[in-house]
């Protein structure tokens, strides 16, 4: 197969924030995404770990974006819901062998 021209963003942050994250992709570049409501598995002791308290309701953002966008996305994701925000969001992107029914 050939080399891929999609990437799949994902962003897992404390319920709450997926306006905030969209809004930050879609200026980057994005067109839209799809957010899915998740409850993360962190105990106690992950949280006496990282010495940040741990929200158990998640959402997840899965926002696929051509592959030249991903690092503009990525960045402007994390700058607005990174690890150190109230979000508590990490990110991360995965490449996107096909697609069907995406108009670039």
């Amino acid at each position: 197969m050939g080399e891929h021209t999609h990437e799949m963003v994902f962003c897992i942050i404390n319920s709450g924030f997926s306006e905030t994250v969209m809004d930050a992709a879609k200026e980057a570049g994005a067109r839209g995404g799809t957010v899915m409501s998740g409850h993360g598995t962190a105990n106690k002791e992950a949280e006496e770990k990282f010495g940040i308290p741990i929200q158990s309701d998640k959402e997840i953002l899965m926002i696929i974006v051509k592959k030249e966008l991903k690092d503009d996305v990525l960045s402007a994701i994390y700058k607005v819901a990174g690890v150190d925000s109230p979000s508590r969001g990490i990110v991360f992107s995965l490449p996107v062998s096909a697609t069907a029914g995406i108009k670039d």
